[in-house]
């Protein structure tokens, strides 16, 4: 169990990182918006590619830090009982959850969508729109994304496999207002 959770731990460490990372695209996001909007309306001048990497920007900042938001319990609760069950329900719930729903669904994404970007990649894909940019980099987010998810929801499921043997307290439950 010990060395499951150290994988755990090193899991938890980059999706950190990477959550911390894609913050920073907010703010690079908003800079490009905002120039964008000065040089349509004070040089009469815009560009497709402004608008387009607004999109991939905006596209990052979901896919890049789903497993963030996980490990952070930020993500929305559906089940009405979780709160009324006790720390082994609710590892239970989570455990279960991972298990049957989040890893297979995540698995199946990235791989689905590996294609997808081979493709693009191999054909060099460029947007139909004029002045548009090449699709790969914004389709390899989705692999990337759904992979760094599944990640996460492994490091979870371990998390909590750990409460249940008694190795891990419980986690703390989430901030008001977010589930």
């Amino acid at each position: 169990m010990d060395t499951l959770l150290a994988l755990a731990r090193l899991i938890d460490r980059l999706t950190e990182s990477v959550g911390r990372a894609a913050i920073w695209l907010v703010y690079v996001a908003t800079l490009i918006s905002a120039g964008n909007a000065l040089a349509r309306y004070l040089l009469g001048g815009s560009s497709n590619a402004w608008l387009e990497i607004q999109w991939y920007l905006f596209g990052a900042m979901f896919l890049l830090t789903a497993g963030y938001t996980l490990k952070h319990n930020g993500h929305v609760r559906i089940d009405i009982f979780y709160n009324r069950l006790g720390p082994r329900g609710q590892a239970w719930t989570d455990l279960l959850g991972g298990l049957f729903f989040l890893l297979p669904m995540a698995v199946l994404l990235a791989w689905l969508a590996w294609p997808m970007f081979h493709e693009a990649w191999t054909s060099q894909e460029m947007s139909p729109d004029a002045g548009g940019l090449l699709r790969w980099p914004v389709k390899l987010l989705l692999p990337v994304g759904f992979a760094l998810l599944a990640l996460q929801g492994l490091a979870e499921v371990i998390k909590r496999i750990g409460v249940l043997t008694g190795h891990l307290a419980p986690p703390a439950p989430p901030a008001e207002g977010r589930n």
